[in-house]
């Protein structure tokens, strides 16, 4: 399923040069300080309640972020983490991406009891759905659905029988 993006068009070839039109600074500067500091938080429960109350993340109950796991920078506020998740070292999830002209920006969801390996990169307008493992260095460009195991670059979803 293609992933759901709403795109920004830009009259500029490269809009990153532009970032700031995108997003004001102050909120740039909060969220790369915030996110960068809880990086470095050995509590899970610390880094749950940050990321809910200053990036305004949905984060569901005992969801984890391990050491140096990366929420955006720039739309933190549409990832949506349900309860039980893990989300393994050094994972990165994307609400946005720049590309020659545009800025594309979309939800990230991930649903109940779902394991996110390390150094997963999850693109913008995913959804991820209940019970799913996702492993190592996989980078997670479609939907997956519901009680799969999936891997790879690119992905590749393997149903559970």
């Amino acid at each position: 399923m293609a992933r759901k993006l709403t795109t920004i068009h830009s009259e500029h070839r490269n809009p990153l040069w532009y970032l700031y039109q995108y997003i004001r600074f102050t909120k740039m500067f909060k969220n790369t300080l915030v996110i960068e500091v809880s990086r470095y938080i050995p509590f899970v429960s610390w880094k749950r309640t940050i990321y809910r109350r200053l990036l305004h993340m949905t984060i569901g109950k005992q969801s984890a972020f391990a050491f140096k796991a990366l929420p955006d920078l720039l739309y933190p506020e549409r990832i949506t983490i349900g309860n039980h998740v893990i989300i393994g070292y050094n994972a990165t999830i994307l609400t946005h991406e720049f590309i020659q002209g545009a800025l594309r920006v979309g939800d990230v969801n991930i649903g109940d009891n779902t394991l996110i390996g390390a150094n997963v990169t999850i693109l913008p307008g995913v959804t991820i759905g209940n019970n799913v493992r996702i492993g190592a260095g996989s980078v997670v460009s479609k939907d997956i659905p519901d009680n799969a195991t999936a891997y790879g670059a690119p992905i590749q979803i393997y149903p559970e029988k």
